[in-house]
C-alpha cells in the first residue's frame, strides 16, 4: 500500500453510503412503530404518567424505550457495515475478537441514548412541570423518540472510524462520570477522592463503576482500530517502527483492561487491587508518551511537541499534589482528562499522519 492510499481509505470508511442510509431509514420506521406500541402498552398500565417529574416519570420511560431501540440498531449495524466500503477489515477479525467489538459499541450506544434521552426530557419537562401525558401523546412520543435513537444509532455505527471511536469514547466518558457526580447522594464525595463515587451502592455508583467498565471494554476495541490505521501507516512507509502497531494497540488492551478493572473493583470492596488497576492505567498512559519518539517515529513533529506537554503536565501535577498544592481528587481529575485528551490528539495526528505525501502523490500522478 502506498501512502496515496491512505486519504481514500479514510474518505472510504468515513462515509456510510446509500445503502446504509436507507437501512437507517428503515430501522428508524420499524423502531418508531414498536415505539408506537409500547408508548399505546405504557399508557394503559400506567396512565398518565408525570412528563418528567416523579420517580416514574414518562422521562424515565421514554429513555428505556430510546436504549432498547439504540441497543438493536447498534448491534445490527455494526454487524451489517463490516460489508461496507473501507470496513472490509473488519470481516478478518477472530470471532472473538468481533464479539467483543460489537458488544462494547452495543453497551456504549445503549446507555449513551438512555442518559441523552433522561436528561433531554428532563430538561424540556422545567417548562411542562406537572404535565401529565396522555395515551396519544404517549404513543407519538414514543414512536418518535424510539425512531430517531435508532435512526442515529445506526448512522453512527455505519461510519465508525477510528477517530469517530475516539469521539463516542470522549462523549461516553464525559456523560457517565458527569451524571454520577450530579447525582451523587454525598454532595461531599469531591473532599475524599475521585473513587469515592463508585462507594455509594446507588444509581450515581453504577453509572460512575458502568461507565468505568464500559469505558474500558471500548477502549479495547478502539485498540483494534488503532492497530488496523497503523499497519496501513507502516506499510505506506510513514511508521518506521513496524512492530509499533501491535505494541501499541497491545498498551491500548491494557489501559482499557485497568480502566475497567477500576470500576469492578470499586475503593471499598479491595482498595489493594482499585489501586493496582489505577497505577497499571497509569503506567501505560506513561509508557506510551515516554516511548512515542521510537514507536511512533515518522508521526508529525506537533504531535510529538503535544505529548510532551501532557508527560509535563502529568509530572507536574503529581509534584503540585506532593507538595500539597492539589488534594488527591484533583490530580486524579487532571490525570484523567489528560489522558483521553491525549487519545484524542494522537488520534488526530494518526489520523493525518502522512496525508501530504499522498496528497503530492496523487497530484502527480494525476497531471
Amino acid at each position: 500500500m502506498t501512502s496515496a492510499a491512505l486519504p481514500s481509505l479514510v474518505e472510504a470508511a468515513a462515509t456510510p453510503g446509500a445503502r446504509a442510509e436507507s437501512e437507517a431509514t428503515y430501522i428508524a420506521f420499524a423502531s418508531g412503530a414498536l415505539g408506537a406500541v409500547y408508548g399505546l402498552v405504557l399508557a394503559l398500565v400506567a396512565p398518565d404518567p408525570l412528563f418528567a417529574d416523579g420517580p416514574t416519570s414518562f422521562a424515565l420511560w421514554a429513555a428505556v424505550g430510546a436504549a432498547v431501540a439504540a441497543a438493536a440498531a447498534s448491534g445490527i449495524g455494526y454487524w451489517r457495515s463490516r460489508n461496507l466500503p473501507g470496513q472490509e477489515w473488519r470481516r478478518s477479525l477472530p470471532s472473538w475478537k468481533f464479539t467483543v467489538n460489537n458488544l462494547s459499541i452495543v453497551i456504549v450506544h445503549t446507555v449513551l441514548a438512555f442518559i441523552q434521552t433522561y436528561v433531554l426530557y428532563r430538561l424540556i419537562g422545567l417548562g411542562f412541570i406537572g404535565l401529565p401525558v396522555h395515551v396519544v401523546w404517549s404513543v407519538a412520543l414514543m414512536a418518535v423518540t424510539a425512531g430517531l435513537a435508532a435512526q442515529l444509532v445506526y448512522r453512527s455505527v455505519s461510519r465508525m472510524t477510528t477517530q469517530r471511536m475516539s469521539s463516542l469514547l470522549l462523549t461516553f466518558i464525559a456523560f457517565g462520570i458527569i451524571t454520577a457526580m450530579v447525582i451523587a447522594p454525598d454532595p461531599s464525595w469531591w473532599k475524599v477522592h475521585f473513587s469515592q463515587l463508585g462507594t455509594f451502592h446507588d444509581l450515581s455508583s453504577l453509572f460512575f463503576n458502568g461507565t468505568l467498565i464500559a469505558g474500558g471494554l471500548l477502549v479495547t476495541t478502539f485498540a483494534v482500530y488503532v492497530a488496523h490505521d497503523m499497519q496501513a501507516l507502516v506499510a505506506a512507509g510513514v511508521l518506521s517502527t513496524r512492530r509499533s502497531p501491535r505494541i501499541v494497540s497491545t498498551l491500548f488492551v491494557v489501559m482499557g483492561a485497568a480502566f475497567a478493572g477500576v470500576g469492578l473493583v470499586p475503593v471499598d470492596v479491595s482498595r489493594l487491587w482499585h489501586d493496582v488497576a489505577a497505577l497499571g492505567l497509569a503506567a501505560m498512559f506513561l509508557t506510551v508518551l515516554i516511548s512515542g519518539p521510537k514507536l511512533l517515529r515518522g508521526m508529525p513533529r506537533t504531535y510529538f511537541v503535544s505529548a510532551g506537554a501532557v508527560l509535563a503536565t502529568t509530572v507536574a501535577s503529581a509534584a503540585l499534589f506532593a507538595l500539597g498544592f492539589f488534594s488527591l481528587t484533583g490530580v486524579e481529575i487532571i490525570v484523567f482528562v489528560l489522558i483521553f485528551g491525549w487519545i484524542s490528539v494522537f488520534i488526530r495526528f494518526l489520523g493525518v499522519a502522512g496525508q501530504p505525501a499522498a496528497l503530492v502523490e496523487s497530484a502527480r500522478l494525476q497531471d
